[in-house]
């Protein structure tokens, strides 16, 4: 084949990173810099094509400069400014929840649409350190059909070509291509460029896209990049040469019908380190997550419940900040510190928004429940955020707790309470903790009274002392020496869950940069923090807690264990402080099972990896089942938590990747100055929960996907008072009739005051579901395929059928 039979795509792009060794004001001004550079090279070439992604970045030009973005509307209708990525930023694609990649889908399509009439049709994610496995739904749902990455690259995923389809595991599938060496270059010729790419024409893929432009702090392509490649053109030497686009690229690799390899799994592994860089930015990311798909949820059910408006405009600021804070060089810890200043307001900004629009729906649902006046008597309305009945640990601050004071249900049933330690240290104020069974996406009202008709709770402690706790389950005990859980034993099922030493924090040599880039394992232990304490400090009828306290050089560990009467998993909330350098720590459960699986979550999914100790993404939970070794049955262990994203598993030996400590943004291969003075990321106090859950079974059937969420979205309250109102004192608006599905989000429309429900399977069964929203007489029946993620809209006119959207709400 002649050089000339093959084809490059030529893609004129400029990589920005709008935060990465800069902050988000300089990103904005390279913004304008480059796009009105691209826009130059259009007037002055007729031919040049440029294509560009990330809605919240034409959002900033629109917002700063009207002028230059009429002139972008009128190139891009023009058909030479080609919209790609359909996505608010390109975020990090391992760590963000499966709802924010939908969001990120949303906002950014729609947004594109409102403004230039097109949505994107190509996924576009060049620089994100890795793609978890459910990506291909999400696009495919999100109206795009293909897709552009780069990393991992050959020496870190092998891949049977540069173009493969993608395939997620409900069978979604996108044409996908690995960019060939780089996606940006130099300002000057391009000829070392074109040769390098050109080796990677080979029939029949004989015809692949070539990226070039000055990028990561933008710039775009220069007049000499555009010469030379013109000049490459006419040279017989190179192969055949046009400037395109990815959207021209897909549509005339289709026509060819090439025997095109098929991918299923995820892309990893690239930047392991960035799983765990900067323990604040993941945690502020986790909580904002959680908390605005919650306010979402009951601000779209009070306005149909109560009729307390529902705040479209302030969720879509919300979600702007989180999802641009999701972008790949800040979730990932990677850019320099000032930052996760300007991160951490963000996101303060949105959990703002989120708390008090949660505050206004609650209370007006609360507000209209009928609660009789009662002497000496204060009600406490407990939501349940979750489409599942949900059987919780509550706490709460409460003022005017008397010794007497006793704690029933709606129908006058006692319910065992407890005085655990107050976040007030002062007179009158106190702390509660009861377990509540509510219903799913519902409330249910308890009242503390003092009536001496009330037959007082019998319920009695575990068995607990400073070094072990047991209940009708579980029993668990601690070596006083050095705090670590030397036995968890199912009493239920003869099983004694861990092999050796668990929850044990050890220290890892960690020298590299912030990326850990090349490194896959880490694993050079120097040493674990060691007991100063073992003490059994709250014993009651809710539950008993040991806390262990340890230490390693300069830094201090508190694990505080909660075992519960009634519920079967162990709690236990985390605070490190942390005054190490170069080093990692990890806690460490060796599980005591054979012929395992080792199963992680990502977004709207699950996968199954080796247990080869590579640090793994992940989000909030992994899980390890096996057999037993004494019984032989199928039994595992989870372990969910609230902030944290990255883990391992080698041979038998679970670990939680607690912290981290490079240097900020220290990029390989510049060593750092011995001498020299660094800013070391995660030093100081940070406070996590991790779950630990045994279960009979596999983790679908130990309920694993409903105890992390859990974790993650606690039980509300609002201390009530008295008062006449429609509602009853338990109610539920939505439900689920299978246990592997979930509602995960309830949102108004876009565009109408229908309510959306985005819905999906986690075990990948095929299952029909049926939905009920009781209080307006609606009743879903579907069916889903294993992990199929499914949108539905529910209109507000009950006469109108209830229809499946896209991911778009269209």
């Amino acid at each position: 084949m002649a050089m000339k039979d093959k084809k490059l795509h030529l893609i004129g792009n400029a990589h920005l990173d709008p935060v990465w060794l800069w902050q988000w004001q300089e990103g904005f001004q390279e913004i304008k810099a480059t796009f009105r550079s691209a826009l130059d090279r259009m007037n002055e070439y007729d031919d040049f094509i440029f294509t560009s992604s990330s809605a919240a970045t034409y959002e900033w030009v629109e917002n700063n400069d009207p002028k230059m973005f009429e002139e972008i509307r009128r190139r891009v209708a023009e058909g030479r400014w080609v919209i790609v990525g359909g996505w608010w930023i390109q975020p990090d694609c391992n760590i963000p929840s499966g709802e924010s990649f939908v969001r990120q889908g949303l906002y950014g399509q729609r947004y594109f649409k409102e403004k230039f009439g097109v949505t994107a049709k190509v996924g576009y994610n060049v620089d994100s350190f890795g793609h978890f496995g459910m990506m291909p739904q999400i696009l495919k749902k999100s109206g795009m059909d293909y897709y552009v990455m780069m990393r991992p690259m050959p020496n870190e995923k092998g891949l049977p070509g540069r173009l493969f389809h993608w395939e997620s595991d409900d069978g979604s599938r996108v044409l996908t291509f690995r960019i060939l060496f780089e996606y940006c270059t130099w300002p000057k010729e391009l000829d070392k460029h074109v040769r390098r790419c050109a080796t990677e024409l080979k029939e029949p893929f004989d015809e692949l896209m070539c990226f070039y432009g000055v990028g990561n702090h933008g710039g775009g392509p220069t007049k000499e990049n555009i010469e030379s490649l013109k000049r490459m053109a006419q040279d017989p030497e190179f192969p055949s040469m046009t400037f395109s686009s990815p959207n021209r690229f897909f549509a005339e690799i289709e026509k060819r019908g090439l025997p095109i390899p098929v991918v299923h799994d995820d892309l990893q592994h690239h930047a392991s380190g960035c799983y765990a860089a900067h323990s604040g930015v993941k945690h502020w990311n986790r909580k904002a997550e959680n908390m605005i798909v919650a306010a979402e949820k009951f601000s779209a059910l009070a306005e149909w419940v109560t009729g307390q408006p529902y705040p479209r405009a302030e969720y879509t600021q919300a979600w702007k900040n989180i999802l641009f804070n999701q972008f790949h060089d800040i979730l990932a810890g990677t850019s320099i510190e000032p930052a996760y200043e300007d991160a951490r307001n963000q996101y303060g900004e949105a959990m703002s928004i989120a708390d008090r629009n949660m505050n206004y729906a609650l209370q007006s649902i609360s507000w209209s429940i009928k609660i009789d006046q009662e002497d000496g008597m204060k009600p406490i309305v407990v939501f349940n955020p979750h489409s599942w009945n949900a059987k919780v640990n509550v706490e709460l601050e409460y003022g005017g707790l008397k010794e007497a004071d006793q704690l029933v249900d709606e129908e006058g049933r006692t319910v065992p309470y407890q005085k655990v330690q107050s976040l007030a240290t002062a007179g009158g104020r106190h702390r509660v903790s009861f377990v509540a069974e509510l219903p799913p996406m519902g409330y249910r009202t308890y009242r503390m009274t003092s009536n001496p008709s009330v037959k007082k709770s019998d319920a009695q402690p575990i068995k607990a002392n400073d070094y072990s706790f047991e209940n009708d389950r579980f029993r668990v005990e601690f070596d006083p020496k050095t705090g670590f859980v030397k036995s968890l034993y199912d009493k239920t099922h003869a099983t004694e869950v861990f092999r050796s030493d668990a929850a044990k924090p050890v220290v890892i040599e960690d020298k590299s940069d912030t990326w850990s880039h090349n490194v896959f394992h880490f694993n050079n232990v120097v040493g674990t923090f060691q007991a100063r304490s073992v003490k059994l400090v709250e014993h009651g009828p809710v539950k008993s807690v040991i806390r262990v306290v340890s230490e390693y050089g300069s830094s201090k560990l508190v694990q505080d264990f909660a075992m519960y009467r009634e519920l079967d998993y162990i709690d236990v909330k985390v605070t490190v402080d942390w005054r190490e350098h170069f080093k990692m720590l990890k806690l460490v459960f060796p599980v005591n099972f054979v012929f395992t699986r080792q199963s992680y979550e990502i977004p709207y999914g699950y996968i199954e990896r080796e247990h080869n100790g590579e640090e793994e993404p992940g989000l909030k939970w992994i899980d390890y089942s096996g057999v037993t070794r004494e019984g032989g049955f199928v039994y595992g262990l989870s372990l969910a938590n609230d902030a944290k994203y990255s883990y391992s598993i080698h041979n038998k030996e679970m670990a939680i990747t607690v912290v981290r400590s490079p240097i900020y943004a220290h990029h390989d291969p510049l060593v750092p100055d011995p001498d020299g003075h660094y800013s070391f990321i995660d030093q100081g106090i940070q406070t996590f929960h991790y779950r630990m859950i045994p279960h009979l079974g596999n983790w679908e059937q130990g309920g694993t996907v409903q105890r992390a969420a859990e974790l993650n979205t606690r039980p509300v309250t609002i201390i009530e008072t008295y008062h006449d109102g429609p509602l009853p004192q338990k109610d539920s608006f939505l439900s689920v009739d299978k246990d592997n599905v979930i509602v995960s989000a309830v949102k108004k429309a876009e565009d109408n005051d229908d309510l959306i429900l985005r819905v999906y399977e986690t075990t990948k069964t095929a299952t029909e579901a049926t939905i009920e929203l009781p209080k307006w007489n609606r009743t879903i029946r579907v069916k889903f395929g294993p992990c199929e993620i499914k949108t539905f809209r529910v209109p507000k006119d009950a006469s109108l059928p209830v229809v499946e959207n896209n991911m778009l709400e269209w």
